[in-house]
């Protein structure tokens, strides 16, 4: 790679790094960061904190001022160029003098794709398109997702001993991964819009669903049970832990309408869904949640819960915590129920595999091949 290349993929790297700072602030919009550069140093720099708030590009050109004119933009993303909640981008680089900017990625958006892009050329300004666009799509991949599909990006994420075992043979699940893959997990859930169990994880553990990061409160995601004849106690920490958090029951008309009332006494919203033979419709749901904007959601839930996402065809990334422990025993539970597949050819084939140390444990992330779509192979009895 040339100098001036490697230069310029550097200077979108660091766009990157800032605009991650925002990780889990800025729904529904994308993360953001940009940088103004005039003689070959940063004279300005910003990124996206939340969604109202002004845009990466506005932020770095107001810290460069005058510096800007005739100075050369990179941005993550393409800058919008109509009027939302804020005025459009385009319309501050123009104002400001830029002489040329240089875009990660084009925005999916149909409101913008493309039309930022057209506006700066039109007006004369040199623009350069696709700086490091597979690392800036990752960035976004929630955003770019339910742009792309109305539904949310679904990620699986469990923990587990190196021989699959995500409990022992009674029960005991607490703690198999070490104390750096928890505070993970409490940062990933920081990050997604919402995150899923089934009733069996409640029953069994009671578990708060809130993010709780090292160094103080997180932000707290939507939880969402699924609980198909809501048997939910009301005494559950989800329906009643101190949390600004919403909490969803997903259920079906299987429910009692009066066991319905007495968990939306609680504060939890009952949605009544169409159901299936494994419970709710994975697929509805997801469609519900597209439509009201939540753009990530993390399963959390048991080998059932898990074999139904996959079974649905709505699993996109999965995110595994191996611990160094081997657990055994046929009836222990596994990351993944159900009966399984029968061929090693319908197995879920796994993309951009991903490890990283936390700790004692081993972090696995990786995509589903063709994740999204629908697959009737797997058993889910």
């Amino acid at each position: 790679m040339p100098r001036w290349q490697s230069e310029e993929a550097g200077l979108m790297r660091q766009a990157l790094r800032l605009a991650a700072q925002a990780k889990g602030r800025t729904h529904p919009n994308p993360m953001v960061g940009a940088l103004v550069v005039r003689g070959g140093r940063i004279v300005g720099q910003g990124y996206h904190h939340k969604a109202g708030g002004p845009h990466a590009e506005l932020l770095a050109l107001r810290a460069a001022r005058s510096r800007a004119k005739g100075a050369t933009l990179y941005v993550s993303l393409e800058p919008c160029c109509h009027v939302g909640r804020t005025p459009p981008c385009t319309d501050a680089i123009l104002s400001a003098g830029v002489r040329e900017v240089v875009v990660g990625m084009k925005d999916p958006n149909p409101l913008v794709c493309g039309r930022g892009i057209r506006a700066l050329r039109r007006a004369g300004l040199k623009v350069r398109t696709g700086l490091l666009e597979e690392e800036c799509r990752r960035l976004n991949e929630d955003f770019c997702h339910h742009i792309q599909t109305g539904r949310p990006l679904i990620i699986l994420k469990s923990a587990l001993s190196l021989d699959g075992k995500t409990a022992t043979v009674s029960g005991e699940s607490r703690w198999i991964s070490g104390p750096a893959s928890r505070a993970h997990t409490h940062r990933l859930r920081e990050r997604v819009d919402a995150i899923l169990v089934g009733i069996g994880t409640v029953l069994a553990d009671n578990p708060s669903l809130t993010a709780r990061p090292s160094g103080g409160k997180g932000r707290d995601p939507l939880r969402i049970i699924l609980d198909s004849s809501l048997k939910i106690p009301l005494t559950a920490k989800a329906l009643n832990v101190g949390s600004q958090a919403d909490t969803i029951l997903a259920t079906t008309r299987r429910s009692n309408p009066k066991r319905r009332a007495d968990v939306a006494a609680k504060g939890a919203e009952v949605l009544v869904l169409r159901g299936v033979r494994e419970g709710v419709s994975l697929p509805h749901l997801l469609s519900v949640l597209g439509r009201r904007g939540i753009v990530s959601l993390l399963i959390e839930g048991g080998g059932r819960v898990s074999a139904g996402a996959l079974r649905a065809g709505v699993v996109n990334k999965v995110i595994y915590y191996l611990a160094p422990i081997l657990i055994g025993g046929q009836q222990a539970p596994g990351a993944i129920g159900g009966e399984g597949v029968q061929r090693l050819d319908d197995a879920f084939r796994l993309r951009d595999v991903r490890t990283s140390q936390l700790g004692h444990d081993l972090l696995v992330e990786a995509y589903i091949d063709g994740g999204g779509s629908s697959r009737r192979v797997y058993r889910n009895h």
